[in-house]
């Protein structure tokens, strides 16, 4: 049998990582290196640890030699590590190597070698197969024979998670203590700059409004090399969400630019249209609806694609896994049956031909100005929600509203809530839109919005502190 280059670099990272980690260092938020934004919140530990308490000597405790019967061992044993004596280790404090956590391991190395792949993207290519992870044991070398308990060990039944496996990530790399990975500068995709015009183009928005989340991250201090790069053996080991960071910043400039109000960015776009009709051979002024409504088209499509693709799913792999070699010859027989009856329903409901997988890409969403069926706006200008001031340019719009208000006090486990019906439709849809691009929940993208802003406005909030003290003696 024949196999990739990918696919025996994974085997070997499965079976070099399927041993215990301990847990010795709670980690924490991305937001740890600004201690007055965290004076009343934190993130909870990823682990209950109780190895605090232990002596050294039994930090890094190798797995115990159990005098299990020859019959036994030989029935479960695999090419990686026994199964029977992993899954008896059952000890506080430790955490067992999992599927989740290598593909943690994986991050960690793109991200020591500063590649031009985020988090976000890295789960998504598992998703769409360009990854082994559900069922990846069906790349393994035949000499890697899996049964027994290792079934619980590399059965997946469930897609990975953003917010898991950057703890994960996180967890691991304390662990090992990894010294401070390399700077992420300016000139490093990780950077916001640089994220933040590659969402812009995959969102079909202006170029022109990368000047403006340039100058947001210079404001917020988000762009600095200290606070972008991770340093796992710090105090507080932390690490940015570098794409969900990046998304953040282009909705806080849309709110500065149109407020996401629903009222004041239709106000806008009516003026934009009758410019646009009025001045046909000009420089187009972005139009807010009509980007709206291009976006939405396509949103919805794509949405629509993503959730038959994934009600499509088999999950049954093609080399099941079985309890022991006596259950071999039922568990294939069964599986033989299963794909033959799959085929001959397939052909008597769906008759088109399969869709060739595509190669990889960083982008979902493409927009050229050769496509004359969907509208692109990269070209567009900001010159009609714009008004000059002195010998610069400042936004039409003088207000601002606070995504959060009041964060969670240290003991919850968010940091601010987010419920859709408190917001505008506007602020709901780009969420939506951005949370559905990066695959997390809209709640994890609005919380990092918040956060910014909480950087950005903080005599704002400070106020908002100080009259709560007052009101709160005044009760006394």
């Amino acid at each position: 049998m024949c196999f990739t280059e990918d696919t025996r670099i994974l085997s070997l990272i499965v079976v070099l990582l399927s041993s215990p980690v301990l847990e010795e260092n709670p980690s924490h938020s991305d937001w740890d290196s600004a201690p007055e934004l965290l004076s009343d919140f934190s993130c909870p530990t990823f682990v209950e640890s109780g190895a605090e308490s232990q002596p050294d000597d039994h930090i890094r405790k190798p797995f115990p030699i159990s005098k299990a019967s020859q019959s036994e061992t030989a029935s479960v044993c695999s090419g990686s590590l026994d199964g029977v004596e992993y899954s008896l280790r059952k000890e506080k404090g430790v955490v067992k190597m999992t599927v989740p956590s290598t593909l943690a391991f994986c991050y960690l190395a793109l991200l020591w070698q500063r590649e031009t792949i985020t988090l976000s993207d890295l789960l998504r290519f598992v998703e769409e197969d360009h990854i082994p992870y559900i069922n990846a044991f069906q790349h393994f070398p035949e000499e890697m024979k899996l049964y027994g308990r290792d079934k619980g060990i590399f059965a997946i039944e469930s897609w990975p998670n953003y917010e898991d496996i950057h703890k994960k990530m996180i967890e691991v790399a304390t662990f090992l203590d990894l010294p401070r990975f390399p700077d992420i500068t300016e000139d490093c995709y990780l950077h916001p700059n640089i994220l933040c015009m590659k969402y812009l183009m995959e969102v079909n928005l202006p170029d022109e409004m990368h000047s403006f989340t340039c100058q947001v991250v210079k404001m917020a201090g988000i762009g600095e090399v200290d606070f972008l790069t991770f340093d796992p053996i710090a105090k507080m080991a932390k690490t940015v969400k570098y794409d969900v960071q990046a998304i953040a910043v282009i909705v806080i400039v849309l709110k500065l630019l149109f407020l996401l109000d629903d009222s004041l960015e239709w106000s806008l776009s009516t003026i934009a249209e009758k410019y646009n009709e009025e001045n046909k051979e000009d420089k187009p002024w972005f139009d807010f609806r009509k980007w709206y409504q291009v976006m939405k088209k396509s949103f919805d499509d794509k949405k629509q694609k993503w959730e038959e693709a994934r009600a499509k799913y088999v999950w049954k792999s093609e080399k099941p896994l079985y309890h022991s070699s006596i259950d071999r010859s039922v568990v294939y027989k069964r599986r033989e049956m299963v794909v033959n009856l799959q085929k001959q329903f397939s052909t008597l409901v769906d008759s088109t031909p399969t869709v060739e997988k595509k190669s990889p890409s960083s982008f979902q969403f493409n927009w050229t100005e050769e496509d004359t069926d969907k509208t692109c706006f990269h070209g567009h200008s900001l010159q009609g929600i714009l008004k000059k001031k002195g010998q610069s340019l400042t936004t039409k719009n003088s207000l601002y509203w606070l995504s959060t208000q009041k964060f969670c006090k240290s003991y919850c486990k968010h940091v601010t809530t987010y419920e859709e019906s408190n917001f505008s439709l506007s602020y709901q849809f780009i969420l939506n839109l951005f949370s559905f691009l990066l695959r997390i929940k809209t709640s994890f993208l609005h919380e990092e919005v918040s956060l910014i802003e909480k950087r950005l406005f903080k005599t704002k909030y400070s106020k908002t502190k100080k009259k709560s003290s007052r009101s709160r003696k005044v009760r006394k």
